[in-house]
């Protein structure tokens, strides 16, 4: 029976294609407006560091969770010391919830492009905050129902989405421009290229939100297995991860001159929204606003979990003394849901730079969570494993 649960099953799949999905948003598809500006050769660089980050701080962050038991990141975190537990917790929700409000920025200004641009309905331009509403509204519905509802919703879109954007990254192909490929950046500017393209990378293959609901999952269904199968989908996830996301950026960035990089940020929409605006093919002109829109929709789902999560272990640490027994929880997730629901959407209003949130705020936040949590997840598997 032990034999068996080594293999890989269905279970094993429907998880790997959630955390798949959960990654699959905003990032990817704001990834090639960054990365292309600096050229082809710091994005080769970019794909071969973005396997071990993304596998080996993932799978420590499941480790992380579910050497300490059937808990989540927030309760997890605390068994390292209050301090520490509430650093960690602080360091997962400024990570968390920036990125929601990158979403709800993101799908906002995808929607509108798509009313103004295919449809020639203007209404929207002067009504941002009716489409923000309703937009934001209908997603975090959604999320009131619990954690297997929303799975299977996120992995009834993931299959469309994860084929559509492998289709869009070969229809790209005759598109491209190998002048790209002779330009070799200096010494100075490849390295500047890394680092400031770098707090994109990690949150376009970041999936951290929805990876304490899988340990849990793990944990309870494969036991004393848990790290042997949190290793296995986790890796597996990555390599599926690195092949769509990297391909799609390569095909993106060689089709495309510096300028419309420019014109992409400065409009503040997804690379499928800018593509459907002027490539003047009817098909893409309808299909990647669609597309754009079911990733951030995706993707936002996990983000969402993770960062209300994250706040409500917030609350707990800081206004109860046993954070396990509180009879007011229900009441901490209303007002933790209507936080969130306001601040998306009054951001959304607003309409900041994406990419602004990405580089200033929830990027680096999770390439420092990224390296924390890494070695926090050793030691505490270390530590459970001598116990």
């Amino acid at each position: 029976m032990e034999h068996q649960h080594h293999k890989l099953n269905l279970f094993d799949i429907r998880w790997m294609w959630s955390m798949f999905g959960t990654a699959i948003g905003a990032g990817i598809l704001f990834l090639p407006i960054k990365a292309g500006t600096h050229g082809f050769w710091p994005v080769v660089v970019m794909a071969i560091l973005s396997f071990p980050m993304t596998w080996l701080s993932h799978r420590a962050l499941a480790r992380f969770v579910n050497a300490i038991g059937n808990e989540d990141i927030t309760h997890a975190a605390t068994r390292l010391g209050r301090k520490a537990g509430f650093l960690i917790t602080l360091m997962y929700v400024f990570a968390l919830y920036p990125i929601c409000l990158a979403y709800g920025v993101g799908i906002t200004n995808t929607a509108e492009s798509f009313f103004v641009h295919q449809l020639g309905l203007h209404y929207f331009e002067h009504n941002r905050f009716f489409l923000a509403e309703h937009l934001i509204t209908g997603m975090i519905f959604v999320m009131i129902f619990n954690t297997t509802v929303v799975t299977r919703i996120a992995n009834a879109l993931v299959y469309p989405l994860a084929l559509i954007l492998l289709v869009f990254s070969l229809y790209l192909i005759p598109y491209w421009k190998t002048a790209m490929i002779t330009e070799i950046p200096t010494f100075t500017g490849f390295f500047a290229a890394l680092w400031f393209t770098l707090p994109v990378l990690v949150f376009s293959f970041n999936h951290s939100a929805i990876i304490s609901t899988f340990a849990q999952a793990i944990e309870k269904r494969y036991g004393a297995l848990k790290h042997f199968k949190t290793n296995q989908i986790v890796l597996l996830n990555t390599s599926l991860l690195l092949f769509f996301v990297m391909f799609f950026v390569f095909s993106c960035i060689l089709c495309l001159e510096p300028s419309d990089f420019d014109k992409a940020r400065e409009q503040n929409i997804p690379i499928l929204s800018y593509f459907a605006n002027t490539l003047g093919n009817p098909i893409i002109g309808y299909a990647g606003p669609l597309v754009a829109f079911l990733a951030i929709t995706t993707s936002f789902f996990g983000h969402y979990y993770g960062a209300k999560e994250g706040l409500k272990g917030l609350v707990v640490q800081i206004f109860t003394k046993d954070k396990l027994n509180t009879k007011r929880h229900k009441q901490i997730d209303i007002w933790i849901t209507l936080f969130l629901w306001i601040s998306i959407i009054v951001v959304a209003y607003y309409n900041p730079s994406i990419l602004g949130f990405i580089e200033s705020l929830g990027g680096p936040a999770l390439r420092h969570d990224h390296l924390y949590l890494t070695h926090c997840g050793d030691v505490s598997l270390a530590l459970h494993e001598r116990v």
